[in-house]
């Protein structure tokens, strides 16, 4: 309900009001993100790169996790969504089809799954943004820690932070208890990969949390990304995803334009900006900066 008040135009008649799967041939591409600041970044990177090509483009940013925002790109509230392959793929074949680190699969996976649900998964990015697994350095010591499977011995005795979600999703606790088989002692509800986490991570209110590894935190001195030695987490690559519709309507012109943003994003870039808009700067401004550095235009 949310969703539908703050993506559509009002109408005088309601009864003559189209339904959302026929009110996408408008002129304007909507772009939605999730709730957290990367998303946002990439929502202008792509967003304004349409505009560059002269598209209308509106912007609902923060709508919140992907239980939302998938919903609404399937009923044509947003018609634009850039999203992280493996995760897309587990969520929309409802964990039927299980994402692996192979890139290219992995794609070719999600472009079926989406096809179905008249969405064009575009070109992946270089870029990726997995799901880390993350401890300070002081519990990383005192534990022996360096991979995740060595939290199998005192899992039990952690707390562990991350989005309200975490604990339903298959990459988060899901998967950290059927691959590791990790039980911690409890789970505090925080945000998605945001500052209440790192936060709480650093004050010691969690031992372990999940950021992402996009995060620039993570290059800093206090913080250790336990590996992935289980293999839990898919290729996450940025994919563009978009409304059938709108590829119909807008042709090659839209889609070379953010092919073009994919394929000159990777991951160290991408580090690079979350940086900046951690620091304070908007993610409109940071995704100008580069759009006109990476891409081209004014």
């Amino acid at each position: 309900m949310v969703l539908v008040g703050c993506s559509t135009a009002s109408s005088p008649d309601a009864a003559d009001a189209p339904t959302p799967a026929d009110g996408l041939g408008d002129s304007t591409v909507t772009v939605g993100s999730f709730d957290f600041a990367e998303s946002e970044l990439l929502a202008h990177l792509y967003g304004e790169a349409l505009e560059r090509q002269g598209h209308d483009v509106r912007y609902e940013l923060g709508l919140g996790p992907r239980e939302l925002v998938q919903p609404a790109l399937a009923m044509g509230l947003v018609e634009l969504v850039p999203e992280y392959a493996g995760t897309a793929l587990q969520f929309l074949s409802l964990d039927a089809s299980e994402p692996v680190a192979d890139p290219v699969a992995t794609h070719e996976a999600l472009a079926r799954v989406a096809a179905s649900r008249r969405v064009v998964a575009l070109a992946p990015a270089p870029a990726q943004d997995a799901n880390a697994i993350v401890v300070t350095r002081r519990t990383a010591l005192e534990h022996d820690l360096a991979r995740v499977s060595d939290l199998g011995p005192v899992a039990g005795q952690l707390t562990f932070g991350g989005p309200p979600e975490c604990p339903s999703r298959p990459l988060c606790l899901g998967g950290l208890g059927r691959v590791y088989g990790l039980r911690f002692s409890e789970f505090l509800a925080l945000d998605a990969g945001g500052p209440l986490t790192l936060e709480a991570l650093e004050h010691g209110h969690v031992d372990v949390a999940l950021l992402f590894s996009t995060d620039p935190s993570l290059d800093g001195p206090d913080l250790v990304e336990l590996e992935d030695d289980a293999g839990l987490q898919p290729a996450e690559n940025v994919t563009p995803l978009v409304r059938a519709e709108v590829v119909e309507r807008f042709g090659p012109d839209l889609v070379a334009a953010l092919d073009a943003v994919s394929g000159a994003l990777d991951t160290d870039q991408l580090r690079e900006m979350n940086a900046r808009v951690a620091a304070g700067a908007s993610p409109e401004a940071v995704a100008a900066t580069w759009l006109s550095s990476a891409v081209g235009g004014p």
